[in-house]
C-alpha cells in the first residue's frame, strides 16, 4: 500500500512540475522543466551522498575505530540481507542518524557522536535497523528525487512570479498562461510540491519504522530511541540544512505549531504508538 501511495505521489509531483513549466513557456516551458528535472536528478543520484556527508563533516570509520557501531551495522545488514554499508560518524552533540547512497551496493549510514552517547545498545540497534530499512527499500533515492523535483518546482514558481510581475507568460501561440495564472502558479505550486514531498517522506518513515522493527527483532527498542531523540533534539537542535532534514531519523529542525504540520517527519507520538502496536497488538 505504501509503494502504491508513493508512486501516486511521485506522479503528482511530476505532473505539477510539467504544469509549472507549461504556465511559464507553453510546450517549450514544459520540455525545459522536464530536462531541468532530469539533470538535477542525475546529479542527485550520483553525488547526493557525497554532498550530504561532506555537508555535516561526516568521517568514515573502520571497525577498529568504532567497533561497537561497525559490528552492530554489520550484524543488522546480514539480518536484513544487505551488503555492508560504509559507516560514518558526525561530529555533532545533537543525537541523530541518517542513511544515504543511491542503492544498497553504494549505501552509507551515519550517526552523530550525540546519539552514541545517549542511547543504549538496544536503542541504537533499533535506529540503525531503521536506517538499513531505508537502504533496503531505496527510500534514499525516492526521497532525493522527490526533493529534487520539489526544488525544481519552487525554482519555476520563482520564475513565474517574476514573469507575472513583468508581464510575461504568453508565448506566440497562446500556450502560456497570463499574468494571473502565473501568479497562481507562483503561489500554489511550491505549497503543493512541499505537501506532496512531505506526504512521501512521512509514508517512507512509517515503512522504515516497521521494517527496522522486523530487522532488529524488537519494535520497542526503536520506540524508546525515538522518545529520547525527540526530547534531545529539542534541547540541542542541530544546525541542519532544510533540504536534507528529511534524511534524518527525527526532524533536526526546531519548530512547533503550524511548522510541525509541514514537517517531513510524522509525529513521534504516532510513530511510537504504531511500534508499540507491533509489539503488543492494536489497543482496544
Amino acid at each position: 500500500m505504501n509503494a502504491v501511495r508513493t508512486t501516486f505521489l511521485m506522479a503528482l509531483l511530476t505532473v505539477l512540475l510539467m504544469l509549472a513549466g507549461r504556465a511559464i513557456g507553453g510546450q517549450n516551458g514544459m520540455l525545459f522543466a522536464l530536462v531541468m528535472a532530469g539533470v538535477m536528478n542525475f546529479v542527485s543520484y550520483w553525488f547526493s551522498d557525497k554532498i550530504v556527508l561532506a555537508m555535516y563533516g561526516a568521517q568514515q570509520v573502520t571497525e577498529a575505530e568504532a567497533p561497537e557501531l561497525y559490528g552492530m551495522v554489520r550484524q543488522l545488514a546480514v539480518q536484513a540481507g544487505l551488503p555492508m554499508p560504509k559507516v560514518y560518524l558526525i561530529p555533532s552533540d545533537t543525537p541523530n542518524a541518517f542513511a544515504t547512497g543511491r542503492n544498497p551496493e553504494h549505501a552509507a549510514v551515519a550517526a552523530t557522536n550525540g546519539i552514541m552517547r545517549i542511547l543504549s545498545r538496544e536503542e541504537l540497534m533499533g535506529v540503525m535497523a531503521h536506517e538499513l530499512s531505508h537502504v533496503k527499500h531505496r527510500d534514499i533515492l525516492i526521497g532525493s528525487v522527490a526533493a529534487t523535483i520539489a526544488g525544481a518546482i519552487t525554482y519555476l514558481a520563482n520564475m513565474a512570479q517574476w514573469a507575472a510581475i513583468f508581464g510575461g507568460g504568453r508565448d506566440r501561440e497562446g500556450e502560456g498562461g497570463g499574468g494571473f495564472s502565473l501568479l497562481v502558479m507562483a503561489i500554489v505550486a511550491p505549497l503543493a510540491a512541499m505537501l506532496i514531498q512531505m506526504a512521501i517522506s512521512r509514508s517512507r518513515e512509517y515503512a522504515a519504522d516497521r521494517g527496522g522493527a522486523e530487522v532488529s527483532g524488537n519494535p520497542l527498542w526503536l520506540a524508546s530511541a525515538l522518545r529520547k531523540l525527540e526530547m534531545a533534539n529539542q534541547q540541542i537542535p542541530m544546525q541542519a540544512n532544510a533540504a536534507t532534514a528529511h534524511m534524518f531519523i527525527v526532524n533536526p529542525l526546531t519548530g512547533g505549531g503550524i511548522a510541525s504540520l509541514f514537517s517531513t517527519h510524522p509525529p513521534v507520538q504516532e510513530r511510537v504508538k504504531r511500534l508499540e502496536e507491533l509489539a503488543y497488538g492494536p489497543r482496544g
